[in-house]
């Protein structure tokens, strides 16, 4: 009997010794990195809050984070200069919440690190040293678009250069202030945090610049311009009647013009003056295949590869999802029904039509300078999506100039500089007010001056009023981040 249980103590001792040497071999191996990196690693805790960290700065030389010293227990308090105006893009660097925003993504090189074998800094410094972000962002223009969509509770602008995916500048509101959520007070950084109201879909948390989506309206008009030239270019000269209303298929229902107004034409007219019963023929023509492979190649239904953390996907939806509801297509290909998009796809998608139908991977990191002000590292732009062919490039900014010279768009720009545009008067609910939307690039001169691309957005909110238009909100927005960014030589 004794043999008998210490054969079944044995047993349960080398169990449980195989137990411990698995467990062993998981933590060292297959999960050492996911601990290594993990927010509750004490020592990485450590090194984040009592070390210093990297400066972020704009591609003027502004500072926009920057570590300081201080006579408290954690000696370095992390420091937003500009407050509220880069938070979209900085994030913040909390010693309870963590780090979000170009904090979060560069965080390896914003916190001490030792420099890499054999490398020049390596050569001349000693001990763990810090690397600075520099971004592609310029501090006026950021100003500009800061001053042009602050008159509003809810918006956002994006201006990008398309021959790189250089973010040039982007801001949106509500934002918040970066340094509330930086003090070195936990009760008063978790008073602050809870004053944003993290949890609602509307937070300040959330940039409306590449974190929200909206119903993208008429401007959507452009990839459905863009799949005509590309699959069935025969229904760009096809003259459409003019009519207030068409009637949609399968059902008894009706799609209608924006205030019932009559349009008609070939499509150049149709983009010019916005027509919506035009574009939803355009859209059953083309056929739900066509449409969603349009929209894929422009980046919808995938997250845009910027290097900030938590970019929200736009969406279309898939060719299947209309088998036997095609009325929904007709509302898609004016960029209504279930088809949603960020200020920041929707910036990426006019600027791959300025760049000949390619569409360069966004982003906001210009170099990576060392401490001794070397550059570590230098962004090598790289295409994210070949949309369409420089032919239908070519024809979509040709219709779209038409928008800004005498179309919805039209007033907005100075003549002479050939600016391409659309709006966008996305409807919402009944009885609500719309989404209003603006994109536009230029110059389009035919000189060495490259064109720069902005996209705006002032979602519908209560108090905006339910009968604005993109071409009243969002085109002055547009407007003046654009000729500031031309002014500047950006």
């Amino acid at each position: 009997m004794i043999d008998k249980r210490l054969h079944i103590i044995a047993i349960v001792f080398l169990v449980c010794f195989g137990i411990l040497f698995l467990q062993l071999n998981n933590l060292q191996f297959k999960s050492a990195s996911s601990l290594v990196n993990s927010k509750y690693n004490p020592r990485k805790f450590t090194k984040q809050i009592y070390l210093p960290r990297g400066e972020i700065l704009t591609s003027d030389g502004q500072v926009l984070a920057e570590s300081v010293p201080v006579k408290d227990n954690f000696k370095y308090l992390r420091e937003y200069p500009y407050g509220s105006l880069f938070a979209d893009i900085t994030g913040y660097d909390s010693i309870y919440y963590g780090t979000s925003g170009v904090e979060n993504y560069y965080d390896s090189i914003l916190s001490t690190h030792n420099s890499p074998s054999g490398s020049l800094n390596g050569l001349l410094t000693t001990g763990p040293t810090t690397d600075n972000v520099v971004l592609t962002l310029n501090t006026k223009l950021q100003q500009i678009a800061q001053q042009a969509v602050s008159k509003y509770q809810l918006g956002a602008v994006v201006a990008i250069d398309p021959a790189n995916g250089d973010i040039l500048a982007m801001y949106g509101t509500p934002t918040y202030n970066p340094n509330l959520l930086a003090q070195h007070n936990i009760a008063a950084e978790k008073q602050a945090y809870q004053a944003l109201d993290p949890t609602s879909p509307t937070t300040p948390l959330l940039s409306v610049a590449y974190q929200q989506r909206y119903a993208p309206g008429s401007t959507f008009k452009v990839i459905t311009s863009s799949a005509v030239y590309d699959h069935d270019p025969s229904l760009a000269t096809h003259n459409y009647p003019a009519v207030t209303q068409i009637p949609l298929p399968d059902t008894t229902r009706t799609l209608h013009n924006y205030a019932y107004e009559s349009c008609g034409g070939q499509m150049p007219v149709l983009l010019e003056v916005s027509c919506d019963t035009g574009y939803a023929q355009l859209g059953l023509a083309l056929g739900p295949q066509n449409m969603a492979t349009e929209a894929n190649g422009f980046g919808f239904n995938q997250v845009p590869p910027i290097d900030l953390p938590n970019a929200a996907v736009s969406y279309f939806p898939s060719a299947a999802s209309f088998s036997n509801q095609l009325p929904f297509l007709a509302y898609s290909a004016i960029g209504q029904g279930n088809v949603q998009a960020t200020c920041l796809q929707m910036a990426t998608v006019v600027a791959g039509i300025a760049n000949g139908g390619v569409m360069m991977t966004p982003h906001v990191m210009d170099k990576i300078v060392n401490s001794l002000g070397q550059t570590v590292q230098k962004y090598v732009p790289k295409p994210w999506k070949f949309a369409t062919s420089a032919t239908t490039a070519a024809s979509v900014t040709s219709d779209m100039e038409l928008v800004a010279e005498g179309g919805t768009a039209a007033g907005l720009f100075p003549p002479g500089q050939h600016i391409a545009a659309k709006t966008g008067t996305g409807q919402t609910a009944a009885g609500a007010g719309s989404n209003n939307w603006l994109e536009a690039f230029g110059p389009n001169t035919g000189t060495s001056r490259p064109p720069v691309a902005v996209v705006a957005v002032v979602p519908y909110y209560q108090g905006l009023g339910i009968y604005t238009t993109g071409n009243q909100i969002a085109g002055p927005i547009v407007s003046q981040v654009l000729e500031a960014a031309v002014s500047m030589g950006l």
